[in-house]
């Protein structure tokens, strides 16, 4: 069975074998599923998390209701608004108060789905992957379930679980299937890449996803718009200074930069083999990568970049292929402060980073530096803060939960003195 774990607002799901499942809690779990299914809801309803706050497991200091007494205290006047009396109304405030602290976890913050993005949990499972970090059946079995309930009728995956498909969502997605252990022919795995080889190749995918194929080693890093790490080195003073560019975007990039600077692949094994034969109109050894720098899919296009930004990738590509005297030198000062800056990072948030995407681009950057390094285990203990467990599955969330957000605000109605 799984169980939601805390601590002081910090918030993981953990798979205890050894529960019995022989419970009223178990039961509720496969009903919730199975009607999440059966159902064309993309949002599930944290029908686990429920489960558990009914069983008393989740430390919340007012008991869940039971459907009995919600029915026993059911006012018949609800048919008509205009009929509801004061006393109706602070009851319904109350009851609505006491459901909502039954759902209290014991260290007093209140745990939730924060998913939603299909392009998150590719970047953990390819991460993990790379790093050989185990993810356990469990948790590949309930990140299955996830990726198998939100594939589009049409084979594909979308930017979020309502969006339409996409080449990024479908490519990135169609790999951690693989690499979760789907195999080639599964009806999925074969509806997606189906999905991909009709839209001309994983080659159209945007520019994330060049990235996380090329650091798994099933694109090459030539087909990707450079991502040059010495611009960390130009004077802070200068507007284009990538410190000076929006929180999420210069902690994206940082990383991503780094690697790209390292020219980093992980190892080539027989799956990633295997995905280099099988995201492509070609074979791999054919693929025409420069053709496909800068090039997307038509249904991922919302802007068309203009001239001026298509002139300064050119520039970086002539740069990057340009050797002169003291090239390699300046490269190596420039991976020396991206690693610097990736570390301070690390150390400050304690490894949780600013975000799901970072998060485990960091882990990478540190693994490439020094797979043995004590930093690697760190970061290892902090994935799990970002996955979160409902009757669809396994998910990585936007950010390791909403617990400050969602306690927060939750604290504000109490200057109302409403009594429990």
């Amino acid at each position: 069975m799984w169980r939601l774990h805390y601590e002081r607002g910090r918030q993981w799901w953990q798979y205890h074998a050894n529960a019995s499942q022989e419970c009223d809690e178990y039961a509720q779990v496969e009903v919730a599923r199975a009607r999440y299914a059966a159902s064309s809801a993309a949002h599930a309803s944290d029908e686990i998390l429920r489960a558990q706050a009914r069983a008393g497991l989740i430390g919340a200091a007012v008991a869940f209701p039971s459907t009995v007494d919600a029915a026993e205290s059911h006012d018949p006047s609800d048919k008509d608004p205009s009929q509801h009396s004061a006393a109706s109304v602070a009851q319904a405030i109350v009851k609505g108060a006491r459901f909502f602290a039954s759902l209290q976890c014991g260290d007093g913050h209140w745990a939730g789905d924060y998913g939603g993005p299909m392009f998150l949990l590719p970047g953990l499972v390819i991460a993990c992957h790379i790093t050989g970090t185990e993810l356990g059946t469990p948790t590949v079995n309930e990140m299955l379930r996830f990726l198998r309930l939100h594939q589009n009728p049409d084979g594909g995956y979308g930017l979020h679980i309502e969006h339409h498909s996409t080449m990024f969502g479908t490519s990135l997605n169609y790999v951690t299937m693989r690499l979760l252990g789907v195999a080639a022919d599964d009806p999925a795995a074969t509806a997606a890449r189906d999905w991909i080889q009709r839209h001309g190749g994983a080659g159209g995918t945007p520019g994330w996803g060049k990235f996380w194929l090329a650091v798994l080693g099933v694109y090459d890093w030539d087909g990707l718009d450079p991502l040059t790490p010495e611009f960390w080195l130009l004077p802070y003073a200068l507007p284009v200074h990538p410190a000076r560019f929006w929180c999420h975007c210069r902690v994206v990039y940082l990383p991503m930069s780094h690697l790209y600077g390292k020219r980093a692949v992980g190892p080539i094994d027989e799956v990633v083999r295997q995905l280099r034969e099988e995201l492509y109109p070609m074979s791999f050894v054919d693929v025409p990568w420069s053709t496909y720098r800068g090039f997307c899919c038509s249904v991922d296009v919302y802007v068309k970049r203009p001239v001026l930004q298509r002139a300064l990738w050119g520039a970086l590509v002539v740069f990057e292929k340009l050797p002169f005297p003291g090239k390699q030198v300046l490269r190596d000062m420039a991976l020396k402060e991206t690693l610097a800056q990736i570390v301070a990072e690390d150390e400050n948030t304690n490894y949780i980073d600013i975000g799901p995407v970072n998060k485990v681009i960091n882990f990478l950057c540190i693994w490439f530096d020094d797979p043995d390094s004590p930093a690697v285990a760190k970061h290892v203990d902090r994935l799990k803060d970002y996955l979160w467990l409902a009757e669809d599955g396994m998910k990585m969330q936007g950010y390791n939960g909403s617990q400050l957000w969602d306690t927060a605000f939750t604290a504000q109605p109490t200057r109302l003195r409403v009594r429990l």
